[in-house]
């Protein structure tokens, strides 16, 4: 690597005056950037990457210049300093990486059209237009676009259209920003409109190979999510437009960027005759969280990318703050229960995960930064703990306190926390530096010693092997005993008399009661078995609590897989979504221990089958009317784990579905309609069945339909079938680079697949890093292929091939940390392998 130095603290950009004409039909980008800007000495660089300069320009005069492509840089050596202008004229190409200014594909009636979008975050904004690309470097911009324009094509941007003259399209000057926040788009596009309350005109923005319905859900939520935040952060919304724009090809889920937030198209678009309410959440989520980004991070923006969880953790809170407000029936803290909170722990758990603050330095490393186990989920949860612990009140004073403070320009996670700790007058940076800085987090051990003192105890918990450095937490312990204390910091605490303690309370003792502070609780044998007791009067998250921190617990071997059975049952009539989630969260860890077509795999499925049997039948294949929300996310759970158990009424009325459906399968209920499909391929397959859901792949442009059929089409059995789906991968008209992954994950877990599979990455890894190395989540494609991986050997090829790769930077931390995790789960099944294989013959 070269050396990395911020440009910044040299070259101070006050304002930039934009050009960018880009030629479709050429592939080519040409630009001319005028930057005015204060300069601390006369050497100064601004930032590049695959442009070629023609020219530099300060004050009007050509200057020489040198372009570093390495460091990405081009060096300018200016007659004076202080104010400046600075003119760079330039070309680049317009390229498919799915960064800076790039291309995106889809096909009407047939027909292959282009739909042009930006993707500036990290450090691209470099690649579109000469740039000081640091986060730090806010500025304001005119942008002019020009492009091959078409009769009835829209271009957008970041702020509303101004005039057009001689083809050039110019926008309004932005408000001050940082340039990873700059975008535009423009195609062939349908959009829809309305207003919020304070007179925001809000828009989202779609190609036309989609139906017009598909934009309402889109609309109304983006409309009252701006009016949420509004009024919960007691701050306006500071620009006159919000555009919601779906992208056909796009790497990330979206990004908020500022008056014109980007989406992959299954995160914003949705038919609302035939969505899954999982899928309505999800969309949901996503806009809101795209929406909160508006004020934290884009308004407020962090001062450089160590303190990316500054953005990205507290939008991951504010989802479901907005969309609780917004939709209260959905009971949406539920969904953060079963998505966020295991995400958070089951990666939090492996030695050398990062903390959530990281220092970096050189831009390989940036994207790195964004891991949504950590970053995201992690910090969302610590975010959560935050608020639990300082109250709504505080938390809103707090923002607008720090919105007021720092808008339109940079801040650090101090002045958070300053500002959440002033107006609740607790030290919560004292609190939360433990968190922060600090990779995993504690398992608190709950226990009555010898003396029956009940004591409480923490220590770093790992899955696998991991480094003890006695890092000690302050842990928010929110019991229902009031001899515990409000916040555990010591390793160990003794709380009194426990006969005593539980006489005068009444009921069993727990902690992290509601599951919102990021640790795990193991309880003794006395401690457990009396909160099992009146398991039935604990909360829908209280109960799926118990299953959490025994999965955790028994992956990490301290309790053994064969005591969980008798939990398992006792949960399996539950008719809490969440508690289902949990069950078979749990459940499915037993699939590790067992070999294809093994008794034990018999007795598996068995077991499977005797916990969702009745619930099955009771749930049934089709929607009922007035069923309960938690019916609806639990019915493909169940279903699924029935379908795993062989139930033979199951494959049957599934493949009554599907026979009745055959010709119009989009039709099939959309919170069964992947099952269906599953079904018919594992339990019917033949070449004709694969070539019609491909066919379908290729021809529907609903997300959710499209990720259904990936779903069904990588259960494929057939040899021959698993070669023709495998040959798809790199067949970007059928599968978008965008969803490889998927498709990827989906055939590498796969029995009959995996080979196969694992042979292509290990083949074509050159290819797959020159299609998508560009990608924030290009290391994912290593980690999935890790979660599929549990045998000698595996861990053995895995480690022959990707061991070489631990120099490339951004994959480094990826690699090391999923070389445990496979050799974690490799000496645990061959530890407790025959335990399991004898506690599922018993049951």
């Amino acid at each position: 690597m070269s050396e990395f130095k911020r440009l910044y603290p040299v070259l101070q950009p006050e304002h930039y005056d934009l050009l960018i004409d880009v030629d479709r039909g050429k592939k080519l980008i040409s630009g001319k950037t005028t930057i005015t800007a204060n300069a601390k000495q006369p050497a100064v660089a601004v930032h590049q990457k695959d442009l070629t300069v023609s020219a530099v320009i300060v004050d009007g005069q050509e200057v020489d210049f040198s372009v570093d492509n390495e460091a990405e840089l081009i060096n300018i050596t200016l007659p004076n300093t202080g104010n400046t202008t600075i003119t760079i004229e330039y070309t680049a190409p317009l390229t498919d990486t799915m960064m800076g200014i790039y291309p995106s594909y889809y096909e009407v009636d047939g027909v292959k059209k282009q739909l042009v979008g930006t993707q500036f975050e990290t450090n691209f904004a470099r690649q579109a237009f000469p740039c000081v690309d640091e986060p730090e470097a806010k500025a304001t911009f005119s942008l002019a676009i020009k492009f091959d324009e078409q009769p009835g094509e829209t271009v957008i941007s970041n702020m509303p259209e101004v005039k057009q003259e001689d083809g050039v399209h110019y926008f309004e000057p932005t408000v001050r920003m940082s340039t990873y926040l700059v975008a535009f788009g423009f195609g062939d596009l349908q959009s829809k409109f309305t207003t919020t309350k304070s007179g925001v005109k809000v828009g989202v923005f779609a190609t036309k190979a989609h139906q017009p319905k598909e934009l309402d859900f889109a609309v109304d939520i983006a409309k009252r999510s701006i009016e949420f935040y509004e009024d919960f952060y007691q701050t306006p919304y500071p620009l006159p437009h919000s555009w919601q724009l779906a992208l056909p090809d796009f790497s990330a889920g979206a990004m908020e960027n500022w008056g014109l937030v980007t989406y992959r198209e299954a995160y914003l678009l949705l038919d609302p005759d035939n969505t899954s309410l999982s899928t309505k959440q999800l969309v949901a989520t996503v806009i809101a969280h795209e929406l909160a980004h508006q004020w934290f991070g884009d308004l407020v923006t962090m001062q450089w990318w160590d303190d990316l969880w500054l953005n990205e953790s507290f939008a991951n809170m504010m989802e479901y703050v907005a969309v609780a407000a917004i939709e209260p029936k959905w009971n949406i803290w539920e969904s953060f229960q079963t998505s966020e909170v295991p995400a958070a722990l089951q990666r939090d758990a492996t030695d050398g995960v990062q903390s959530v603050h990281v220092e970096v330095n050189h831009p390989a490393e940036i994207d790195a930064l964004f891991d949504g186990a950590i970053v995201y989920a992690k910090g969302a949860r610590m975010l959560v703990m935050v608020r639990a612990l300082i109250g709504d009140d505080a938390l809103r004073e707090g923002l607008k306190q720090y919105f007021a403070a720092h808008k339109y320009g940079n801040a650090k996670g101090d002045d958070l926390w300053n500002a959440l700790g002033k107006a609740s007058g607790i030290d919560l940076a004292k609190i939360m530096k433990t968190w922060l800085e600090q990779p995993g987090y504690p398992v608190v051990t709950a226990e009555v010693d010898n003396n029956g003192q009940l004591t409480l105890t923490q220590k770093q918990f790992f899955i696998g092997e991991g480094e003890d450095q006695n890092r000690l937490w302050q842990i928010p312990l929110n019991s229902n005993y009031s001899a515990a204390p409000t916040i555990l910091a010591e390793p160990k605490v003794a709380l009194g008399d426990y006969n005593a303690l539980r006489k005068h309370a009444g009921k069993p003792f727990r902690v992290n009661v509601g599951n919102n502070s990021h640790f795990i609780v193991k309880y003794d044998d006395t401690l457990l078995g009396d909160i099992l007791k009146s398991a039935a009067d604990l909360g829908p998250i209280d109960q799926m609590q118990i299953l959490q921190d025994l999965r955790l617990l028994s992956e990490a071997d301290q309790v053994k897989y064969g005591s969980v059975f008798p939990v398992l049952k006792r949960f399996a009539d539950s008719q809490s979504a969440v508690v289902i989630d949990g069950l078979y969260r749990l459940a499915a860890k037993f699939k590790d221990f067992v070999t294809p077509d093994s008794a034990a795999e018999g007795d598996l499925r068995r077991f499977f089958n005797q916990l969702s049997a009745d619930q099955a039948a009771r749930l049934g294949w089709q929607p009922q009317a007035g069923e309960s929300n938690d019916d609806q996310l639990s019915r493909p759970t169940i279903l699924s784990a029935a379908l795993y158990g062989k139930n033979a009424q199951s494959i049957q009325a599934a493949h009554e579905l599907f026979t009745a459906n055959q010709h119009d399968l989009f039709h099939i209920s959309a919170d069964v309609r992947a099952l269906v499909l599953i079904n018919e391929v594992e339990n019917y397959g033949n070449q004709a069945l694969f070539d019609h859901l491909l066919t379908e792949y290729r021809k529907t442009s609903d997300a959710s339909y499209k990720s259904d059929l990936s779903r069904a089409v990588t259960h494929v059995k057939q040899p021959e079938l698993v070669a023709e789906l495998v040959a798809k991968f790199e067949d970007s008209d059928t599968i978008k680079p965008q969803d490889l992954r998927a498709w990827y994950f989906g055939t590498v877990m796969n029995n009959e697949g995996q080979q196969a599979a694992w042979d292509w990455i290990r083949n074509d890894w050159q290819w797959l890093e020159d299609t998508v190395g560009g990608d924030m989540e290009f290391a994912t494609f290593i980690t999935v292929t890790a979660r599929a991986f549990h045998t000698a050997q595996r861990l053995a090829e895995f480690k022959a091939f990707f061991e070489p790769k631990l120099a490339t930077p951004g994959l480094t931390r990826e690699i090391k940390m999923d070389v445990k995790t496979i050799e974690t789960k490799v000496a645990l099944i061959e530890s407790e392998k025959d335990s399991v294989a004898e506690a599922l013959k018993n049951n």
